[in-house]
């Protein structure tokens, strides 16, 4: 129910032509009338889209039929966010958003409105890193028994074969990427080679995705779930804000300092999340050189360089 026209935000609909190509336009064209049979669905009165919105979602923050102020969320269903519901449902609302509702063969997820223009990012580095760190620790819990989420093991194994795979791209040879690969490449198989712990993870945490709340001071949003070590969770929080450590002096020792900061906060192996963040923004990079988008490439080949 709704006076509001439904329409994309410029960024989702730019990313998810250029990231997700056929599916995600296909499922741009099918989205505003997706959005309005949820509103209807859920007696939903919607209030305005949010801009610039979601990286891969349109949000919408709508009033519930008793008033309850609330976000719609709908998005592309992929493999990565297939279990968001479960994990959402598994924390129930402990130190993450709250769902409401949810259809999750839609990927459709109605949630507790946070304060969507007040991030992590609001604050100054050091003081959003602390309250990341303690986020997290609240959110790393044992999965549920016969849990659904993907493993680290798994899911990074699926990296390192599409990362092997990329090596040989000519983009690849072009930004002198190749070493970095293999040593991202032997890092990680040294890794997998154990798993020290079973933990279920966010698997996409970084400032952007901690929203300040009426209900709490600080709450995850849009995870990634995975199921492994602690280490893996934390090395994406390690690569946030790479321009700021990459523009100081001395930006090689800065971001042994953080890594070092980080590990101390939550009691991690600093190696392991040293090898696991070397890895993670080797593969963004790769990834983000794949569709065409140069200056996060090399920002994160540049941020694994230093590691």
């Amino acid at each position: 129910m709704s006076s509001v026209a439904i329409t994309i935000p410029e960024r989702l609909e730019r990313n998810l032509r250029a990231w997700e190509g056929e599916p995600g336009a296909a499922w741009l064209a099918a989205a505003p009338t997706l959005v309005a049979g949820y509103l209807d669905r859920w007696h939903l009165t919607a209030e305005r889209i949010v801009e610039p919105g979601g990286q891969i979602s349109l949000v919408v923050y709508v009033r519930r039929a008793d008033g309850t102020p609330a976000a719609l969320k709908a998005g592309l269903l992929t493999v990565e966010t297939a279990e968001e519901h479960a994990a959402l449902a598994h924390w129930n609302g402990h130190s993450a958003v709250r769902m409401l509702d949810a259809d999750p063969a839609h990927a459709v997820l109605l949630l507790e409105r946070l304060h969507g223009d007040i991030s992590l990012r609001s604050l100054p580095e050091a003081k959003a890193n602390l309250e990341a760190a303690s986020v997290l620790q609240r959110l790393w819990v044992e999965p549920p028994p016969d849990h659904p989420f993907r493993t680290v093991t798994a899911y990074a194994g699926s990296l390192r074969d599409l990362l092997r795979t990329r090596r040989d791209l000519p983009v690849c040879a072009a930004a002198n990427a190749l070493p970095l690969i293999d040593e991202a490449l032997e890092t990680s198989a040294a890794l997998l080679a154990s798993e020290p712990e079973r933990f279920l993870l966010h698997g996409d945490f970084h400032h952007g995705n901690v929203l300040a709340s009426d209900r709490a001071p600080w709450l995850a949003i849009d995870p990634k779930p995975l199921v492994g070590e602690r280490a893996y969770d934390l090395a994406w929080l390690a690569n946030d804000r790479m321009e700021t450590l990459l523009g100081s002096p001395g930006p090689e020792a800065a971001v042994r300092r953080r890594l070092q900061r980080l590990a101390d906060s939550v009691e991690v192996d600093r190696e392991r999340l040293r090898g696991w963040t070397l890895f993670r923004a080797v593969e963004a990079g790769i990834w983000s050189l794949t569709v065409g988008d140069t200056t996060s490439a090399e920002l994160f080949l540049e941020f694994a360089a230093h590691t």
